[in-house]
């Protein structure tokens, strides 16, 4: 007994080959799923560019970036972003109004004052929401809570901001909660037993002591849910009209730049016309300050990391 402790079986050459190669073959598919991603990201950045680039050589990009008057499929052809960019700021301020302060508070007391098996029930119920079609949010804000503002505003018109805007305001809201929430979680005990035995009470201690240290995740929070904001389409596509139309009056309605896409794509506008390259330049502006938000809330979580 004590020979075989000392010489255990060593396993054969054969069978370290095929681990080694189940290994290899593993490691290549997973690198492959990655590359994926980064190419299919590469080839919409292509696509934007090239388009944007043949756009931008027919029309001024100091008119594109400075005008206020988008008229690309009318006449007389004006190729000012602000119209398409005041309604897209504008429907994510309303969005971001509804889902900061609710998803904020939903995270304090899911992470602070919940218990536990009321907080497993909460959270997937939360979660469900993002599974919703974005076009079920349309209808609803147009045919729901579109009316429902009416009884309140009686001028306001069928295709508005504001209702588009506090729908994706609840659609993104469970999205700020999951991650403030992950964020208020990951702030070590040690501070809030610390915060107790100095006299604060539960509610003190989740606003002076658990946000502070969790504001870098919360603001990543922010940050991610404005980016989601931005980039919505069919909610807005749907409920807050496709007129180009310089505002940012919430109770008016006006076509966003993802909006503007929508209908242009489905339209009768020719391919390689000017107009229809409109997309593309359009489209890039989203990608730029879709990209920028990511950028900055992907530092900020990284941050939140390094520190906890």
């Amino acid at each position: 007994m004590a020979e075989s402790q000392a010489n255990p079986v060593q396993p054969s050459d054969a069978f370290l080959r095929r681990r080694r190669r189940k290994g290899l073959l593993m490691q290549g598919l997973l690198f492959a799923a990655a590359s994926i991603s980064v190419l299919v990201t590469v080839g919409i950045v292509y696509v934007l560019v090239r388009e944007s680039i043949t756009f931008f050589q027919e029309v001024s990009i100091i008119d594109f970036l400075t005008g206020t008057r988008w008229t690309p499929l009318f006449a007389s052809k004006h190729f000012g972003i602000w119209p398409l960019l005041s309604a897209t700021i504008t429907v994510s301020a309303v969005a971001l109004a509804v889902a900061i302060p609710g998803g904020t508070l939903a995270a304090i007391y899911l992470s602070e004052f919940a218990p536990n098996r009321l907080r497993e029930v909460i959270k997937p119920v939360l979660e469900l929401l993002e599974g919703i079609p974005t076009v079920v949010y349309g209808y609803f804000a147009l045919l729901f809570v579109t009316p429902l503002l009416q009884l309140v505003f009686p001028d306001l018109g069928g295709f508005n901001l504001l209702s588009p805007g506090l729908v994706m305001g609840i659609m993104i809201l469970p999205y700020v909660t999951s991650v403030s929430e992950d964020a208020m979680r990951a702030v070590p005990d040690g501070l809030r037993e610390g915060a107790y035995a100095l006299g604060f009470n539960r509610f003190q201690t989740a606003v002076r002591v658990v946000m502070p240290g969790a504001l870098s995740g919360i603001t990543a929070a922010y940050i991610l849910g404005m980016s989601r904001a931005i980039g919505e389409t069919m909610v807005v596509a749907i409920a807050a009209g496709q007129r180009a139309n310089f505002t940012f009056n919430p109770m008016e309605g006006a076509a966003a730049i993802p909006a503007y896409i929508v209908q242009v794509s489905l339209g009768d506008v020719e391919h390689g016309t000017t107009a229809y390259q409109t997309i593309f330049a359009a489209g890039l502006t989203l990608f730029v300050i879709t990209l920028t938000f990511n950028v900055i809330g992907f530092l900020l979580r990284r941050r939140f990391r390094e520190i906890y």
